[in-house]
């Protein structure tokens, strides 16, 4: 079959790595791509918006569309898409709301019976404020849209509160993303992601993950889209993923069903594992960055078949899938300034960096090709690096010994992905 994939980061480099290879898979393209993804794939210049993505799915014609980011989702793509009868793996514009909004999410998993933090929702800044210096801090401001993964802020102070209050709801730091807010309580434990293939009423709960979403090692410094992560991590046994399944996972594919929507794609519950249990802290509508890096590459079998099957409403009917023994640990590699102002331009150097082998794989994330062909970096996380072993000790030091080979000035990266966490994280 002849699959399209959209998007063009290190998720996408690792859809395209797991679909080409793929025994059903006969061609890839991928719209925009990236110089890693060009390896594998014939990459088709956008503008990225959902009229040139349909635009160019007619024009392509392919026997499948996977949609890697959640703005075409939450733009409609994939009803249109569908209006076309070309099969598509992601879910419709009410399917994605559940990214779209963190208030309508937090309103069906309250009617769906499932635990989250306590939350409130605001759109005037006095109204928010005076709620704030009511309940006091610690307390999570979230902008309600969609922000790129920079719209939360664990606040452990009301001044700190107030600020990002003032930021998104007077001066429009989010645009449109930030012009309501919602108030969440924050809880405490080690974050769990676990993704599930979702097609109807039908679910294929895959390995769970653990991101680091702080900046520095022990888990200090700010909040950033994703430093790195492990598959599986080593307190997720199938007990855990037995009760996120039932309590979490198919209450909610329950409550869409009931309300009508078709949803066929990937369901990524972001989690709290509290003293009370596992508790949402929010969902995605499409693989996580830097999960997928992580996740994907531990599938066996023939990826594109069975995202196909969840794209025609068939994955019950689709051969069950078999993982990789070995722990996976994806490392980010970052440019100078990130997550706050990172510098782009940079040359980069892959040098002897095993870029796809049984013991590591390179996914490129922000990294473009200039005039000469020479490989820059654009973006603040550039490339992520994948090291496999027996357990998560060795599977980090595959890692970051790859990561640490990787050159262009500035670059860094953490060393305990993966890691027992120095302590419990606040969301």
């Amino acid at each position: 079959m002849k699959v399209l994939v959209i998007g063009s980061g290190g998720r996408e480099h690792a859809l395209v790595a797991a679909i080409s290879a793929s025994p059903s898979c006969s061609e890839v393209v991928c719209a925009p791509g990236n110089p890693g993804v060009a390896q594998l794939a014939r990459c088709i210049a956008t503008d990225g918006s959902v009229d040139d993505l349909e635009r160019l799915a007619r024009r392509e014609a392919p026997d499948l569309v996977v949609i890697g980011p959640e703005v075409p989702l939450v733009g409609g793509l994939a009803d249109r898409l569908r209006a076309a009868d070309i099969d598509v793996f992601g879910p419709g514009a009410d399917g994605a709301q559940l990214e779209g909004s963190k208030w309508h999410a937090k309103e069906l998993l309250l009617e769906a019976g499932v635990a989250t933090a306590k939350a409130q929702h605001f759109t005037d800044f006095e109204d928010a404020r005076a709620f704030v210096e009511a309940v006091g801090a610690p307390i999570v401001v979230k902008a309600d849209g969609l922000a790129a993964g920079k719209g939360v802020v664990v606040a452990l102070d009301v001044e700190t509160a107030v600020e990002a209050l003032r930021e998104a709801l007077l001066d429009a730091r989010f645009g449109a993303a930030g012009a309501s807010v919602v108030l969440e309580e924050c809880l405490e434990g080690p974050e769990l992601s676990v993704l599930a293939l979702v097609s109807g009423s039908d679910i294929r709960v895959l390995a769970p993950a653990r991101d680091h979403k702080r900046a520095h090692d022990g888990d200090m410094g700010p909040n950033t889209g994703g430093m790195g992560a492990v598959c599986p991590p080593a307190d997720a046994d199938d007990d855990l993923l037995e009760l996120v399944e039932r309590e979490v996972l198919r209450p909610v594919v329950d409550e869409l069903v009931r309300r009508g929507v078709d949803y066929r794609g990937v369901l990524y519950a972001g989690l709290m594992l509290t003293a009370d249990g596992p508790s949402v802290i929010e969902f995605n509508v499409r693989f996580g960055d830097p999960e997928a890096q992580v996740v994907l590459p531990r599938l066996r079998g023939d990826v594109a078949l069975l995202l196909q099957a969840a794209a025609r409403g068939e994955l019950a009917d689709a051969p069950a899938f078999e993982w990789d023994d070995r722990v996976a640990v994806g490392v980010v590699v970052a440019a100078e300034g990130y997550p706050l102002a990172p510098r782009t331009g940079d040359a980069i150097s892959l040098g002897d960096v095993p870029r796809d082998t049984r013991d590591a794989i390179v996914f490129h994330s922000g990294t473009t090709l200039d005039a000469d062909g020479a490989l820059r970096t654009a973006g603040g996380r550039v490339v992520t690096v994948v090291g496999f072993g027996d357990d998560v000790d060795s599977a980090r030091a595959a890692a970051t010994a790859a990561a640490s080979r990787v050159h262009f000035d500035g670059a860094w990266h953490r060393s305990d992905i993966g890691a027992a966490l120095m302590s419990p994280a606040l969301r």
